[in-house]
């Protein structure tokens, strides 16, 4: 049986998004990561950067392919890599795009989490999947990440 336990919220600030154009797959874009923190009761720290590569898929699913590096309160960094996926309907969508306030249950933002570091005492991190239900926050997406057991 799979167990979970919170393990932090993340909160990104996204820059500017760019669309690379049509694909043979999709509309390929990137966002920048502006900053953002991480809260949790192991890990706090600070999103010192980071890239949100997307492929707004032809079915209207938009793929989520992010890196991170955060710097911790404790000491060390960390990278994150973040891969998921976000849909719904296409008012909700419509609604998200604008920048406007949409409740999480009302659309579909799931992913999963892999983490890299060099710092000994977070080396338990490089042997950690977690999973994150997020939500978009006008300038910002949350993820609320869970450490799978």
């Amino acid at each position: 049986m799979i167990k979970t336990d919170h393990l932090f919220d993340l909160t990104l600030q996204l820059g500017e998004l760019v669309s690379v154009g049509a694909a043979p797959q999709g509309e390929r874009r990137v966002a920048g990561i502006r900053g953002g923190t991480l809260t949790g009761a192991l890990l706090n720290g600070d999103v010192v950067c980071g890239s949100d590569n997307q492929l707004l898929r032809h079915d209207g699913v938009l793929e989520i392919d992010a890196t991170y590096v955060v710097r911790l309160t404790q000491g060390g960094q960390v990278r994150i890599v973040n891969q998921g996926y976000r849909y719904g309907p296409e008012e909700v969508l419509a609604q998200l795009a604008r920048g406007d306030a949409v409740p999480a249950d009302r659309y579909y933002f799931r992913s999963v989490l892999r983490f890299e570091t060099g710092d000994p005492a977070l080396e338990w991190l490089n042997k950690t999947i977690a999973v994150a239900q997020a939500e978009r926050q006008g300038g910002n997406v949350v993820f609320r990440v869970f450490r799978l057991q």
